[in-house]
């Protein structure tokens, strides 16, 4: 009778690991489809993302999930997911890996905490290289889906990573991936490094991704510039937000106090100045840093001066200045990612 009763432990354990093991199976894509060949372009990549019309679709917007587009059953694209009710809505959505190629280390243990896999592989604004290619492909063809992918916007850089997955998994022609960044996603012209990625670059087979090694880590940390980098949008977007609002908070978010935001703003200028490694880059790269290091102490000037009482926000003797400093922070951006970041 003992004998029977573990036969049968036995077999229904065997049933268990055999349902999960196809469970997964099925959260995969079954098919294994050929990649489609890169396209031979006469004109830019982003004139040729004009080429197959996509019928108008508005992106979902849902508690902590912004700019949210599902490309297809496996992939859905979107900005940087923010609290717990993000990935509350990510588990709902059925979704099993998060993809991150924003530079920032990304939440995984919250998402682990969910039952969602993060896998963080950083790339620029500039294009995606072969080693990241492969790494984005190789979690697309070798985890469970469906994925979500993002960057910090998700306007950029997160569709152009869907794309691959689009590619590689889904099969469809490069044509309509880099559709799909232009014309749903909003990926701005100035990244023609990432249409270009899409369009024309030879993407790597089932085989390539197979035999590469890569352990899927959830976190990659930066340091120096790049780490500096990536806070700095954070909070330039936090004061561009308190401007629009005439510098007075949000009801909604009170932990977000302008004159904060401008002494976090000057003091990761002053760090990214200090820096060693700062000395060895061009002289206009310092100058842009160092023209957003005056702007962001004018800043936090102008706004100290308004905080002091009712009567002196009123007057508005201040917002000359704050706005002068404003243009001088936002020109030192513009004119820096022209050169090194666009």
């Amino acid at each position: 009778m003992r004998n029977q009763l573990a036969l049968l432990s036995c077999l229904f354990g065997l049933a268990a690991l055999a349902a999960c093991a196809s469970d997964s199976q099925n959260r995969r894509q079954v098919s294994d489809p050929a990649v489609p060949p890169p396209l031979q372009l006469s004109t830019s990549a982003y004139q040729a993302a004009a080429v197959v019309e996509l019928p108008t679709v508005a992106a979902l917007e849902l508690p902590g999930l912004h700019h949210v587009y599902r490309l297809s059953d496996q992939i859905i694209s979107g900005a940087e997911p923010v609290g717990v009710e993000a990935f509350e809505q990510l588990r709902e959505m059925g979704v099993h890996t998060i993809l991150s190629v924003d530079g920032k280390v990304p939440d995984h243990e919250t998402a682990a905490q969910y039952g969602i896999r993060y896998v963080h592989v950083p790339i620029q604004y500039s294009g995606i290289d072969d080693d990241e290619l492969a790494r984005i492909a190789k979690t697309f063809r070798e985890l469970d889906g469906p994925f979500y992918v993002h960057c910090f916007h998700g306007k950029h850089r997160g569709p152009a990573a869907a794309a691959v997955g689009r590619v590689v998994l889904d099969g469809v022609p490069r044509d309509q991936a880099i559709a799909e960044m232009r014309q749903w996603c909003s990926t701005s012209p100035k990244y023609e490094g990432l249409y270009k990625t899409i369009a024309t670059t030879n993407l790597p087979s089932t085989a390539t991704t197979k035999q590469f090694a890569f352990d899927f880590e959830p976190a990659h940390q930066f340091t120096g510039i790049r780490h500096g980098m990536i806070a700095m949008p954070r909070t330039w977007d936090r004061i561009k937000d308190l401007k629009k609002a005439d510098w007075q908070v949000d009801p909604a978010h009170p932990d977000i106090v302008p004159l904060q935001e401008a002494v976090q703003l000057h003091q990761i200028y002053a760090d990214l100045i200090a820096l060693d490694e700062m000395k060895a880059h061009a002289d206009d790269f310092r100058g842009w840093m160092e023209q957003g290091l005056r702007g962001s102490e004018r800043l936090q000037r102008a706004l100290s001066a308004c905080s002091q009482d009712e009567d002196s926000f009123a007057t508005g003797d201040w917002r000359a200045e704050a706005a002068e400093a404003y243009e001088l922070i936002a020109d030192s951006c513009s004119s820096c990612h022209a050169v090194y970041r666009d």
